[in-house]
C-alpha cells in the first residue's frame, strides 16, 4: 500500500470573520416607506424640536412651490438640498426647524380651473366669484396633499402637520396687512403705464411669470410724411421711415423719436426703378415711384436690403434739426385721433444698431415710449382691450384683433393692407427671427399694454432710512394727478389713476427710496455663490416700479377704498384694522361679501368709494411668507438664516421677499441666499415633454429609492445647472453601493464589540493613530463644507475617505489582524476601537445625505423602538497628541505603498505571483521595521534597497492566515501567531 497524505486541515472555523445581518443589496424602494412610517410613529420632527429647544436656531425658510401638479425633478433637487442642509445644521447641534409651504393663489391654479370650465363650454366670467374661488381653493388643497406625500417620500423632514399655505386665513390676513403697511407709508399708487400683459389670461404679468422664446415676426418699414420742420423747412414733404416688428402698435402711434447726435440721410427714390415684391407682400407696388425718405446714414444699406430699392442720398444732416418737426400719421385721413400731427421727440434710447434710426412712439405699448411721451404731455389712449382687441369705437380696426394673432399682424393682414393702400408701407415681410416674451403658463405671447394698475414705487422717498429706522411719515394724501393719468376720453371709462397716498419723491418722506434700501440690503446679505450678488443687484438697479395688481379672481384682493371724487385711496388705521380682522376671521373671501360698509365704519359712506377689485400679484403673496411663517412662529423681527431656490428666483421670490421686507422693515428678510442651477437631462438639455427627455423623480424613487436621488443631488455641483440620466444615476448608485459596503463591513467587524475591549489612543499602534488623525482632518473639512453649504465637496470627502482611506487602505491592511489575531490582541482591539469611532462618525456624517440608509445602519447596530440616528449630534472624536508627525510619516508610507502595488501588478498579470502575499520587495526607505512594512504592504518580506523591486518569495504559506512567513516550513502549516491562537481557542 502507498501512503496517502492526510488532507490539509480546514482552519476556517478558527478565523474571526465579520458577521452581520445588514444586507449588501439595499432594496431601498421597499425599505424606505417602512422607515418613513417608523419616523411618523416616533414623531421625529417634534421630538427633535424638544431635544434642540434653547439651542442656537437655524431657519431655512422654504420658498413655496405652486400647488399644481406632481413634483418634477426641479422640485426634488430643491427639496432634497434643503433637507440636507437642515439635517446637517441639526447634526451640528442647532435647532433647525423646517416649515414647508405652498403658493396657493394665482394664475397657474386659476388656469387649471378654467381649463375644466372650457372643457364643459363654460365661461369663467359667468360663474359667481365666490364659487370660482371655492373651486380654486379645493384644487389647491388637492395638490398640496399630493405634493406633501411626494416630498415626504423624498425623506424631507419638516412640519408637515402644519405647513404654511398662502391661502390660510391667517396668511391672507398677514398679506393684506403688509399691503396696508405700504399704503399707510405712502408707498403705493395707481397709475397707467405699460406693463406686460397676457391677452389670453387677461391680466398683467410680472417678469418672473414670463419666459422668452424664439419666434418669427412680421417686420415692416412705414413712411410718415413730414408736414412741418421749423429748423429744416426743406424736409417738409419728405417721409420719415420707421421700422417695427409690432405692426399692431402703428394704430396707436402718437409720436416719432430721433437721436439728436445721429447723422441722417435725405434720400431719393426715382421713378422707373424696378421694385421687387417679396412673397407675402401682395401684387401692388409697395413704395412710391418718386419721393424723399429719411433714414440714419449708418443704416441706409440695411434699409435698402429690406426695401429692395436703392436710396440715392441727397444730403446729410444732424438729428437735432428735427427738433420741433411734426409728421402725419399714415392713416390721418381717418380724422380724429389720427389727424393730429405726430411730433418728433429726442430720445436717448434711439440708436443705429437696427431699424432706420427713427422710432415710432406708442406710449400705450412701450416703456421708453411711455416715459418719453409723458415728458411731453402725451398720454396713453387705451385703444387695445384686455383680450388684445382694438376697442369697438377705435376709428381704425375697431373691434378687430387679437394683436397676438399671427395672421392679423402679417404682411397680408389688415394692418399692412391698409398701410399699403395708404401708400405708406415701404416693406413688409414675415421673416424676422427674435426672442419674444411669452406667458410661462399659457405659452401665449404677451404684449406691453398701458392699463391702470397698482404700483409700489422704487424711487419714491420712503418713511424708512437705509438702516431700517422710521423717519417722520406724512399723515395726509397728496393732492394731484397720479403717474400715468391720461387726459383723453379713452380713460373716462377706466378707474381713475390714484395719486400716491402720501406723495412721491421728496414730498413723501425724508427717508431713502425702496431701491436704495434694497440695494443696501443686498450688499449686507451673503450670496452663495458670490456671483449671484451681481445678478440681483443689476436686476434691482434697473427694475421699474413693482406692478402688484392682477385682474384675476383667485388671490388676496387689494383691499382698498378709493375716493370717487379725489381718486385717492382711503388711509385710515381703524378701517385697515377692521379689514385685517375680517380677513383673519373669514379669509380674503371677506372682501367679496356684502360687508364693505361695515369695514368702512360709521365715518364713511360706501357710496363715496370705489371698492378695488384687483388682486395682488402672487409674488407679493410669497414675498410676505417671512411675515406669517418666520416672524409668526419665531417672533417679530426674526429673519431667516437662509433662503434657497433656483437661480430664476433672483427675479422672483428672492426679489419680491427683499422688496416687501425692505418696504416694511427696512431690511432683507434673510441673512444669506443660496441659488442652485436647473436639472437638465443626461445630455445637458432642458427637460421637455415634447422632447421625451423628462426624468421623473417619482419613477427613480419607485425603482431605486430616494437615497439614490439624494446621493445624486449631494454629488452635483448644484451651483450650476446639473445633468441627470441613466449614466449619471449609475455613478450615484455606484458611490452609494461603495459607502453602503463600508458600513456593512464595519457592522460585521464590530460584532459583539463592548467597552471592555476599548484601547486608549496612546496605547494604539501607529496605523490606528494615523487613521484617527485622518478622521480628524476629514471631520474639520466636512464641517467646513457643511457650514458653507458645499455638499458636493462634503459628499466627495465622505466617499473618498470611505473608499481610499478605509476600504482600500486601513481595512485592507487590518483584515489580517481582524480575522486571525486573538480577540485579546492589542492590535486587534485597537483596530476594533478605531472601527467603533469610525462607525459613530461616518453614520452621523452620512445621515443628512443618506437619511434612510443611515437610519438603517444605526438600527442594525443599535436597535431600539424610540431612537433615531437623526437625534444624534456631530461626533466628538478622541484627542490626539503629536499626530502631525504620524500623519506625515504615514503619508509617505502610503505613497510608497502605491509604488509597491504598481510594481507587483506586472508579476500578477504574468502569474508569477497570484497575490501580493507571495511577493518579496525592496524599498529605498524603511519607514517602519521590516515586519510592520510587510504588514502594511501585504507582502511576504521587505528589505532595504536602491529602488522598489519585486520577486516571488520562497517562504511557505500559513494554512490559516495565508501569509508567507519564514517559520512556515510546509505550505498549510501554521505560523507562530496562528498556532498560538488556535491552541488557546
Amino acid at each position: 500500500m502507498t501512503d496517502i497524505p492526510a488532507p490539509a486541515r480546514d482552519y476556517r472555523d478558527t478565523v474571526f470573520l465579520p458577521k452581520t445581518d445588514f444586507p449588501m443589496k439595499a432594496g431601498l424602494a421597499a425599505k424606505e416607506p417602512a422607515i418613513l412610517e417608523r419616523w411618523a410613529k416616533l414623531g421625529i420632527y417634534d421630538r427633535l424640536r424638544e431635544q434642540r429647544l434653547g439651542r442656537e436656531r437655524f431657519i431655512l425658510h422654504d420658498g413655496p412651490p405652486y400647488a399644481n401638479g406632481d413634483i418634477h425633478m426641479g422640485h426634488a433637487m430643491n427639496k432634497v438640498l434643503k433637507d440636507i442642509i437642515v439635517r446637517s445644521q441639526s447634526l451640528m447641534g442647532k435647532d433647525a426647524p423646517y416649515v414647508p409651504g405652498w403658493d396657493c393663489h394665482g394664475l397657474p391654479i386659476e388656469w387649471k380651473v378654467e381649463e375644466a370650465y372650457r372643457a364643459e363650454k363654460l365661461n369663467k366670467d359667468d360663474v359667481p366669484v365666490d364659487q370660482f374661488r371655492a373651486e380654486c381653493r379645493a384644487y389647491a388643497e388637492k395638490w398640496v396633499a399630493v405634493q406633501k406625500a411626494e416630498f415626504e417620500r423624498l425623506g424631507v423632514m419638516g412640519d408637515w402637520a402644519d405647513p404654511y399655505l398662502t391661502m390660510k386665513y391667517e396668511a391672507e390676513a398677514a398679506i393684506v396687512g403688509e399691503l396696508l403697511k405700504f399704503a399707510e407709508s405712502g408707498q403705493l399708487y395707481r397709475g397707467a403705464k405699460p406693463v406686460m400683459w397676457s391677452p389670453v389670461e387677461k391680466t398683467a404679468l410680472a417678469e418672473a411669470e414670463v419666459e422668452y422664446e424664439d419666434i418669427v415676426s412680421t417686420q415692416i418699414d412705414v413712411a410718415f410724411e413730414i408736414d412741418s420742420a421749423p429748423n429744416a423747412p426743406e424736409l417738409v414733404g419728405a417721409h420719415a421711415v420707421i421700422w417695427t416688428t409690432t405692426p399692431w402698435t402703428i394704430p396707436v402711434n402718437q409720436a416719432l423719436s430721433y437721436g439728436p447726435e445721429i447723422e441722417y440721410s435725405l434720400c431719393m427714390l426715382y421713378e422707373g426703378e424696378a421694385a421687387f415684391i417679396r412673397p407675402g407682400q401682395g401684387d401692388m407696388p409697395i413704395i412710391r415711384e418718386r419721393g424723399l425718405y429719411i433714414v440714419a446714414s449708418a443704416l441706409k444699406e440695411l434699409v435698402e436690403e429690406r426695401l429692395n430699392r436703392t436710396l440715392h442720398e441727397r444730403v446729410r444732416f444732424k438729428g437735432s434739426q428735427l427738433e420741433g418737426a411734426t409728421a402725419l400719421h399714415p392713416m390721418h385721413a381717418l380724422g380724429g385721433f389720427f389727424a393730429k400731427p405726430r411730433p418728433f421727440l429726442p430720445g436717448e434710447f434711439v440708436t443705429t444698431d437696427a431699424g432706420t434710426g427713427l422710432v415710432h412712439m406708442a406710449p400705450d405699448h412701450g416703456e421708453d415710449d411711455f416715459e418719453l411721451c409723458k415728458q411731453y404731455g402725451i398720454d396713453p389712449v387705451f385703444a387695445i382691450d384686455g383680450a388684445g382687441m382694438y376697442r369697438a369705437d377705435w376709428a381704425w380696426l375697431g373691434g378687430q384683433g387679437s394683436v397676438i394673432n399671427k395672421k392679423f399682424v402679417s404682411a397680408d393682414g389688415p394692418i399692412c393692407t391698409d398701410l399699403r393702400e395708404a401708400g405708406a408701407l415701404l416693406a413688409a415681410s414675415d421673416d424676422f427671427k427674435h426672442s419674444y416674451p411669452h406667458s410661462w403658463r399659457s405659452k401665449a405671447k404677451v404684449i406691453f399694454r398701458a392699463t391702470p394698475q397698482w404700483f409700489i414705487p422704487m424711487d419714491a422717498s420712503t418713511s424708512l432710512s437705509t438702516d431700517g429706522r422710521a423717519t417722520e411719515s406724512p399723515s395726509r394724501l397728496r393732492e394731484g394727478s397720479g403717474e400715468g393719468s391720461a387726459a383723453n376720453a379713452a380713460l373716462d371709462a377706466s378707474p381713475p389713476p390714484t395719486p400716491p397716498a402720501s406723495g412721491r419723491g421728496a414730498e413723501s418722506g425724508n427717508g431713502a427710496t425702496l431701491r436704495e434700501i434694497a440695494l443696501d440690503a443686498i450688499a449686507a446679505t451673503t450670496w452663495i455663490p458670490a456671483r449671484s450678488e451681481n445678478r440681483i443687484t443689476s436686476m434691482v438697479q434697473g427694475r421699474p416700479d413693482w406692478v402688484i395688481s392682477r385682474q384675476r379672481a383667485w388671490g388676496v384682493p387689494i383691499a382698498l377704498f378709493v375716493d370717487r371724487a379725489t381718486g385717492q385711496y382711503l388711509n385710515d388705521a381703524n378701517v385697515n384694522a377692521r379689514i385685517v380682522a375680517a380677513f383673519r376671521e373669514n379669509g380674503a373671501d371677506a372682501w367679496y361679501a356684502d360687508g364693505h360698509q361695515a369695514l368702512l365704519g360709521p365715518d364713511y359712506d360706501l357710496a363715496d368709494y370705489e371698492v378695488v377689485k384687483d388682486i395682488l400679484d402672487v409674488w407679493f403673496d410669497s414675498g410676505c411668507t417671512h411675515v406669517f411663517t418666520v416672524e409668526a412662529r419665531y417672533g417679530e423681527g426674526t429673519r431667516a438664516n437662509l433662503y434657497l431656490e433656483g437661480s430664476d428666483q433672483h427675479r422672483g421670490w428672492f426679489q419680491s421677499s427683499l422688496l416687501e421686507s425692505c418696504g416694511t422693515r427696512g431690511r432683507a428678510p434673510y441673512d444669506a441666499v443660496l441659488t442652485h442651477g436647473f436639472a437638465l437631462d443626461g445630455q445637458g438639455r432642458k427637460m421637455s415633454k415634447s422632447l421625451g427627455n423628462v426624468v421623473d423623480p417619482l419613477k427613480i424613487i419607485g425603482e431605486s429609492g430616494a437615497d439614490i436621488l439624494r446621493m445624486w443631488v449631494a454629488s452635483t455641483d448644484y451651483f450650476d445647472d446639473v445633468k441627470i440620466g441613466k449614466e449619471v444615476l449609475a455613478t450615484a448608485s455606484d458611490a452609494y453601493r461603495k459607502l453602503r459596503n463600508t458600513f456593512r463591513y464595519m457592522l460585521g467587524a464590530l460584532e459583539d464589540f463592548d467597552e471592555s475591549e476599548r484601547v486608549a489612543v496612546s496605547d494604539m499602534p501607529e496605523l490606528e493613530r494615523y487613521v484617527l488623525h485622518r478622521l480628524g482632518m476629514i471631520d474639520t473639512e466636512l464641517r467646513q463644507a457643511a457650514e458653507a453649504y458645499e455638499f458636493n465637496r462634503y459628499t466627495r470627502l465622505l466617499t473618498d475617505f470611505g473608499n481610499e482611506d478605509l476600504s482600500a487602505f486601513f481595512f485592507d491592511i487590518r483584515k489580517d489582524s481582524l480575522y486571525c489575531d486573538a480577540p485579546s490582541d492589542i492590535k486587534r482591539r485597537s483596530y476594533r476601537t478605531v472601527l467603533d469611532v469610525l462607525f459613530h462618525a461616518l453614520v452621523r456624517y452620512a445621515a443628512p445625505v443618506l437619511c434612510f440608509t443611515a437610519e438603517e445602519v444605526w438600527q442594525s447596530r443599535f436597535p431600539s423602538d424610540d431612537s433615531s440616528v437623526h437625534y444624534l449630534e456631530w461626533p466628538s472624536l478622541p484627542s490626539l497628541d503629536a499626530d502631525d508627525v504620524v500623519g506625515s510619516k504615514w503619508h509617505e508610507i502610503r505613497q510608497l505603498r502605491v509604488q509597491v502595488t504598481e510594481a507587483i501588478e506586472p508579476l500578477r498579470r504574468e502569474k508569477t505571483v497570484r497575490s501580493s502575499l507571495e511577493a518579496e520587495i525592496t524599498v529605498p526607505s524603511m519607514l517602519l521595521d521590516a515586519d510592520a512594512l510587510a504588514e502594511a504592504f501585504i507582502v511576504a518580506k521587505v528589505t532595504p534597497g536602491d529602488a522598489v523591486t519585486v520577486a516571488r518569495t520562497d517562504f511557505h504559506k500559513c494554512g490559516r492566515c495565508w501569509r508567507h512567513l519564514p517559520e512556515v516550513t510546509v505550505d498549510g502549516d501554521l505560523c507562530n501567531r496562528c498556532e498560538e491562537v488556535v491552541a488557546h481557542a
